[in-house]
């Protein structure tokens, strides 16, 4: 019976479909928009927070970084009180991995934006990163060619480099070999000695694709070390077994200790690590969506009015085929399900057109910037389950309506 009930609603749905075809598309159009507007927000969003996860996840779970500032927004944020701070430097460093027990490794970074020359291939405003040597046990990378440069060349200082896929691309646009060759960073040679493989683009400027790897003690005769422009930072990694909080506490000790400052004296440092940023970034994502669910809701509550007076006017139409099946014995519940299933199969129409729309969309984004867009399975169920949801709200008080017609009456309306 079920099987008859979808079958005889899909005929007379299409029916409805072919025979008033400007009403229907006006009538599910509300449906498509709302599902679009609601399931396009919740793409991108989605497709954003995995971005911006990945890219917090890529500077590591059980990382603590030392730095000026705090990762800590909102309008109560003391900024002068950090200030006047005093940034890290790379003789901290050593004093940490002297008396920090609970560090699996620990690293010192700075960087700038510098211009970059081979021949006459040229690329400004490469993030040329100094790193001290242990710093690539924290910062997760792949290289695809060549090698990471040894401890005696980040102890001496050597002029050699490692580059991000972009900026090997804008330097050896041609597919030549880069490794083995010489560059210029900023006016100074640099031998290249490894490629770093495609990551892509990172919501938070993290990517290597950009940027420059070279040595510490090189790096530094490119910028100033003691100037908040290089961004200069520690980072810890926590060895097995040792939480963030221990190893915060640790650090929170040893840099006071470092620093010199008195016991009642607040930290001029900030600790900080990637689960502070998530959550910034949590009531974010929860207002976008929440706004986008509100302006789909209202396209959805037009459609489904649309929806609604389709059915009314598909009862109105057929009331004397409504009457004949009751006097052949239909039943009130038949009748109901039988208006129902088109109601909800005409919606799913309105949404499965709203969610083909978007896949569209995506395939257009991917084309256009640099960061993957996908319509997840979740969100076409969403979408689905809103169709139904709808359908089956809007064609209720019809279908009800036409399962308590009297089958006399029904047989003599024209």
């Amino acid at each position: 019976m079920v099987f008859t009930l979808l079958k005889e609603s899909i005929v007379f749905a299409w029916q409805a479909l072919v025979s008033n075809k400007l009403r229907t598309f006006l009538s599910l159009l509300g449906i498509t928009i709302g599902i679009f507007a609601i399931i396009t927000v919740f793409t991108i969003v989605d497709s954003l927070e995995r971005n911006i996860r990945g890219s917090v996840q890529s500077l590591g779970e059980n990382v603590v970084f030392v730095m000026k500032w705090p990762w800590t927004f909102g309008p109560d944020y003391p900024w002068w009180k950090y200030m006047n701070r005093p940034v890290p430097v790379y003789s901290e460093l050593a004093e940490l991995q002297r008396k920090i027990k609970g560090a699996d490794a620990l690293g010192f970074r700075i960087g700038a934006r510098k211009t970059l020359k081979q021949n006459n291939n040229t690329v400004e405003n490469a993030i040329v990163s100094g790193w001290s040597f242990d710093y690539s046990k924290i910062k997760s990378f792949d290289i695809i060619d060549g090698r990471y440069f040894r401890e005696d060349e980040a102890e001496g200082g050597y002029n050699v480099v490692i580059l991000g896929y972009s900026v090997a691309q804008g330097l050896f646009p041609n597919d030549e070999n880069a490794v083995g060759k010489t560059i210029k960073v900023a006016g100074r040679n640099c031998k290249v000695i490894g490629l770093i493989k495609k990551e892509g683009e990172s919501m938070l400027g993290n990517s290597m694709d950009n940027q420059a790897i070279v040595p510490y003690n090189f790096g530094r005769l490119l910028m100033d070390v003691k100037s908040e422009n290089s961004d200069p930072f520690i980072a810890a990694k926590a060895k097995p077994g040792v939480t963030n909080e221990q190893l915060k506490d640790e650090l929170t000790g040893v840099m006071r200790e470092i620093r010199g400052l008195k016991p009642l004296a607040d930290d001029d440092f900030a600790l900080n690590e990637t689960n502070l940023l998530s959550k910034n970034f949590d009531g974010l994502f929860d207002m976008v969506s929440i706004a986008g669910a509100i302006i789909g809701g209202f396209s959805i509550l037009v459609g489904g009015f649309g929806i609604a007076n389709i059915m009314f006017v598909s009862v109105r139409e057929r009331t004397n085929i409504i009457g004949i099946q009751k006097s052949l014995g239909a039943k009130n519940y038949f009748i109901l399900s039988q208006f129902l299933f088109e109601a909800v199969f005409l919606s799913l129409i309105g949404g499965i057109i709203g969610l083909l729309l978007i896949y569209i969309l995506t395939l257009g984004l991917h084309s256009v910037i640099d960061m993957e867009i996908t319509l997840t399975r979740s969100n076409i169920i969403l979408g689905l389950s809103v169709s139904v949801l709808i359908g089956i709200i809007s064609g209720f008080i019809p279908a009800y309506g036409a399962s308590q017609l009297d089958p006399v009456e029904a047989i003599r309306t024209n």
